[in-house]
């Protein structure tokens, strides 16, 4: 009964040693996600070699598993910029984008787990003040924000490449001017396209007037050509072939003959 106390004390304490060994070796990693692993007594973080990926491991209780999400992320951002004319403009883009899982070891070891605050937004500001800096507010207002969003992404982009960043998209979604100046805008849109309208009027107006001036040229040298071949001849010969088939018809009729101006017979009938 006195070595019992003896032989159970160090058993308690070989199991609790052993379940806090398992509680730091065991690491999950979950859906989404992948672990860059430190090496305590081997070399600090591990670039050679690929993350750890998802599901249940087992690692050394001196060494650390430090877990980062490798699915597609957004983050949404306000941004204060000067337009080419020194003008105020809001901004509101988002931006797509993961870690390159291939070298998340090399994106611990330099830039760290935050790297979305040193790296991708200061790199989207920077790239959104120089692009929009070269255009007027007219042109981030009307025309240009497919071209503004594709360069924003394009700068951007060449940057974050060589940090271990992979960034898919990035989305203009707002372009906020100063009311005065986007008020003005309006109205010169709305003259300009009041004034195009006019124009197509005028443009359809002239075309219409060219048209009637065709067609009635048409008709006078129809006219003209026609009334230069008909001859007193002809006109009897076609008279005496009207007659013809008018006293050739069931109607009653009277036929004086001789009787026109023209010597053309004169027809009275009650038809």
């Amino acid at each position: 009964m006195d070595k019992l106390p003896k032989i159970a004390f160090p058993v308690i304490i070989a199991a609790v040693i052993l379940i806090i060994t398992l509680s730091k070796s065991a690491v999950t990693i979950g859906s989404g996600e992948a672990g860059v692993l430190y090496k305590t007594f081997g070399g600090g973080v591990v670039t050679d070699e690929a993350p750890l990926g998802e599901g249940f491991h087992i690692v050394a209780p001196w060494n650390k598993v430090y877990v980062y999400e490798v699915r597609r992320q957004e983050i949404f951002e306000k941004m204060k910029v000067l337009s080419s004319n020194g003008l105020d403009i809001q901004l509101d883009a988002s931006a797509w984008y993961k870690p390159a899982y291939s070298d998340l070891g090399k994106l611990h070891q330099e830039i760290g787990e935050d790297y979305l605050s040193r790296i991708i937004l200061p790199t989207i500001r920077s790239a959104a003040r120089s692009v929009v800096g070269r255009y007027t507010p007219e042109q981030l207002y009307s025309s240009k924000r497919d071209a503004i969003q594709r360069e924003i992404f394009e700068e951007t982009k060449k940057i974050v490449d060589e940090q271990y960043i992979v960034l898919d998209e990035i989305l203009v979604r707002d372009v906020t001017l100063p009311p005065t100046i986007k008020d003005a805008i309006e109205r010169k849109l709305k003259q300009e396209q009041e004034s195009l309208e006019y124009e197509f009027r005028l443009v359809t107006a002239q075309k219409e007037a060219e048209r009637q001036i065709i067609e009635a040229e048409g008709k006078a040298q129809a006219n003209k050509i026609l009334s230069a071949s008909l001859t007193d001849k002809i006109l009897q010969d076609k008279g005496i072939e009207a007659t013809n088939k008018l006293a050739e018809s069931p109607n009653s009729k009277v036929v004086i003959i001789g009787s026109g101006d023209s010597g053309m017979p004169i027809i009275l009938g009650n038809q």
